[in-house]
């Protein structure tokens, strides 16, 4: 072994044995950027919550309860016979439709069909999935629903936009 590649090897073994030093993030994170959107999006539900109040003071004939969960609903149909609610596990079967806060159908009960669901089990509209606990077989309900339990700030990339509140007419046709 030479002289050089002595000296070499002895170089690296040192250079590799001295400590590590701590580089920077080439990019900090921001706490005020998560405050501000956090901001924002109170900013978008008082929006929504405004225009939702509205929509139900201009329906003097009925009354809507607020959901713990978050949504409106009232009875269009109440089924005072059954006592049984859909609990998680149970397959339901539902006919549905979505409409926006002008009452102008956006998903109509024929294009969405009859749909059987597994409650809580299943990716569904999350308003409507808290809200199916709530009904009996034959009931039909209207559900007024803030985008953030329903489609959320990015809506279903197809007719319903972003931040939309939406409202479902939803039938719980059965129970399994």
């Amino acid at each position: 072994m030479t002289l050089k590649s002595s000296l070499l090897i002895v170089s690296l073994f040192l250079i590799s044995c001295s400590e590590q030093q701590a580089r920077k993030p080439i990019s900090a994170s921001n706490s005020n950027s998560l405050t501000s959107a956090s901001s924002i999006l109170k900013k978008i539900n008082s929006i929504e919550e405004l225009k939702i109040i509205n929509y139900i003071k201009k329906d003097t004939f009925h009354d809507y309860i607020r959901s713990p969960n978050g949504f409106w609903y009232r009875y269009i149909t109440k089924n005072t016979d059954n006592i049984v609610l859909p609990k998680k596990g149970d397959l339901v079967q539902i006919s549905y439709e979505i409409s926006d806060l002008k009452d102008e159908i956006i998903y109509s009960k024929q294009f969405n069909g009859i749909k059987n669901y597994k409650v809580d089990e299943e990716d569904f509209i999350p308003g409507i999935q808290q809200g199916l606990k709530l009904m009996k077989i034959g009931e039909t309900v209207k559900f007024i629903i803030p985008s953030f339990n329903a489609y959320d700030v990015v809506g279903d990339e197809n007719k319903i936009g972003v931040n939309t509140s939406i409202i479902s007419t939803v039938t719980l046709i059965n129970i399994k």
